[in-house]
């Protein structure tokens, strides 16, 4: 029997009436159990999540970041498909939670890092998606200088501010104002907007490619073309640190999916909905930006991977228009969804009286232009290697953590107002939980300790940051989730056998 009563429907809890926290320290109205009668998401609103979040012009150019390392076509959908059935295994796994209890990733993460040391894993997922945020808006902002500058011409020889046309500089300004405004409004405008940017991008995508196959009159020699890698030791040199890179595109998800499914109907909702939505999208769009850059090869004499640049070669003021407009919605409806609302609630939940879900936003948005954006996409190498291999090691250590702190430490049994108060089980010491910490403090350093870059290619020494631990970076983010999968649940399970009767940290079924 828990000491704090929780009210049931089927297999989800909500707070029953009056036992809503009052310690705003820990809570807002944000951060709360969204109500069970308030889970409405379907089926298909979770597919429509996934395919408006897939379809978007760095999703385009994977498979040729993976073509230009050397791999052929064939060699690129395979790794892109892998990574993506690989990666919604923890997608599924953490996203659980949200329907059964309605809560975000940073509550979630209250239960295994203690209610206070949950923003160590808050911040780290809110630094990331900040990062990403700014990619995708710096991306999405010159596919608008490109087209507008082709529809009326002359943008590009505009004065440069900081070696870039003050026209681009604009239009990246005004691409950031719009995609606030929209997330201004709230998750469910968010959800409403995915429904029907959804099958619009994808109309786009299969509208380019009848376009570039019917001016080429077939596909070009791209389809044809040989591995320079083969399939020997010197293409899985390349293999497994794409592999983990292509994860880490969408290992940010894993962690803060409880953020959209916490507004799901129920488990199958969730559990079809991201089935039906990841990976099929993700190799669809794979395999058009094969066929689309053969095509292009065909008509243009050279494979044109970027969409925006191919688009732009048509004379056709209403292809321009249309290719605009799909541009915009396809950045947006991934940048809102994927990389806004997580630190929205990340930064809530690091300061909820100060800070709620449109504060976090802004502040979103501000970081996001703070990074630089504009450097992180400048080489293959830089983007593939360096950051998504990065970020997909630590973000892999603390999806371990989350996993095996809900699966087999607690097997889904949380309480939920000990998630939002301070002496309940998760407050652990002072808020933090050291075992949490230990387990991502050492799959960290084992996930990226061994970070290296070629000469000239990256900001890491060539023998790694830890020269013993390099064979490990081309693996970083199964490291990461593994090595704090098994510490912590090492550290907790030794800690609950030298307590008689059980350890109330282990959090008291509802």
């Amino acid at each position: 029997m828990p000491d704090h009563p929780t009210a049931e429907t089927g297999n989800r809890v909500e707070l029953a009436p009056g036992e809503a926290p009052s310690d705003s320290r820990f809570s807002n109205p944000d951060l709360l159990p969204v109500p069970v009668a308030a889970r409405r998401w379907t089926t298909y609103n979770f597919t429509a999540l996934w395919v408006g979040m897939a379809h978007n012009i760095p999703s385009w150019l994977l498979a040729s970041g993976l073509v230009a390392l050397g791999m052929d076509w064939k060699q690129a959908v395979f790794t892109i498909a892998l990574a993506n059935i690989v990666v919604l295994g923890p997608m599924l796994l953490t996203g659980h939670a949200g329907p059964k209890y309605g809560i975000p990733f940073p509550v979630l993460a209250r239960a295994s890092f203690g209610v206070r040391g949950a923003n160590l894993a808050a911040l780290i997922r809110a630094a990331v998606a900040c990062a990403w945020f700014g990619i995708q808006t710096w991306i999405g902002g010159s596919g608008i200088f490109v087209l507008l500058g082709k529809i009326f011409g002359g943008w590009s020889d505009a004065a440069e501010i900081g070696g870039e046309p003050w026209t681009l500089w604009l239009c990246f300004a005004v691409f950031w104002v719009l995609q606030l405004a929209i997330i201004y409004r709230g998750m469910e405008a968010l959800r409403r907007f995915e429904n029907w940017a959804a099958p619009f991008v994808i109309v786009g995508a299969l509208a380019l490619l009848v376009w570039i196959g019917v001016k080429a009159g077939g596909f070009g020699e791209l389809l044809d073309q040989p591995s320079r890698l083969g399939w020997g030791p010197e293409f899985w040199s390349v293999f497994f640190p794409s592999l983990m890179a292509m994860i880490a595109f969408w290992s940010t998800l894993s962690l803060n999916i409880p953020d959209f499914t916490r507004f799901g109907a129920g488990q199958r909702s969730q559990i079809l909905g991201q089935t039906l939505g990841l990976p099929t999208t993700m190799i669809l769009f794979a395999l058009l930006s094969v066929f689309v850059t053969s095509g292009s090869e065909a008509v243009y004499g050279t494979p044109i991977w970027d969409p925006v640049e191919l688009v732009a070669k048509t004379d056709s003021v209403f292809g321009l228009l249309y290719a605009l407009v799909t541009v915009l919605i396809a950045t947006i409806s991934v940048n809102i969804a994927a990389n806004v609302v997580s630190p929205a609630y990340d930064l809530s939940n690091l300061a909820p009286r100060l800070i709620d879900f449109r504060r976090g936003a802004l502040i979103t948005g501000v970081v996001g232009v703070l990074i630089m954006p504009w450097k992180l996409t400048s080489t293959p190498e830089l983007y593939i290697f360096t950051w998504l291999g990065l970020v997909g090691g630590l973000l892999g250590t603390v999806a371990g953590i989350l996993i095996a702190d809900y699966w087999i430490v607690r097997r889904t049994r949380l309480s939920l107002p000990d998630l939002y108060r301070a002496g309940g089980p998760y407050w652990y010491a002072g808020g933090w939980n050291v075992r949490a910490v230990a387990a991502f403090a050492v799959g960290g350093v084992l996930a990226i300790g061994g970070s290296h870059s070629a000469p000239g290619k990256g900001p890491f020494p060539e023998e790694g940051l830890i020269p013993l631990l390099k064979p490990l970076a081309d693996y970083g983010w199964a490291v990461g989730l593994a090595a704090s999968l098994l510490l912590y649940t090492a550290l907790m399970r030794w800690t609950r056998r030298g307590s008689p009767g059980g350890h109330p940290e282990y959090g008291r079924p509802t």
